[in-house]
């Protein structure tokens, strides 16, 4: 399985950025995807995710901003940004994560997102 995101890039404080991750290889189809991020000197922090299903989850920071999408078609998770801050400045990774008798983790390469005040 491989995870390929794309869309990070500079961008202003208090504007819009969106993610895209696509998840290749033999995947269950039940499954959780999501977004992390590490900002430099910190440790890597969960941003959001979202189910098969559709349900989602977001940390405090970035709620009422960023909104988590999935095509389960495509098997590829979007991040919306909006209103980005530079405490949003971070390398964004994303995550698949299913089980199937065992737990299967995988992660993308990451994407740098920087916000400039």
């Amino acid at each position: 399985v491989q995870l390929q995101a794309s869309g990070g890039g500079l961008v202003q404080a208090g504007g819009s950025l969106r993610l895209s991750c696509a998840a290749s290889g033999s995947i269950f189809s039940i499954n959780t995807m999501g977004w992390y991020r590490q900002a430099p000197g910190k440790q890597r922090e969960l941003v959001a995710t979202i189910t098969t299903g559709g349900t989602t989850y977001y940390t405090e920071s970035v709620k009422d901003r960023f909104t988590i999408s999935k095509d389960n078609a495509k098997n590829t998770v979007y991040l919306q940004m909006n209103s980005l801050k530079p405490e949003d400045t971070a390398v964004y990774y994303c995550n698949l994560l299913y089980y199937n008798y065992r737990r299967y983790d995988y992660w993308g390469q990451g994407t740098l997102v920087t916000v400039s005040s």
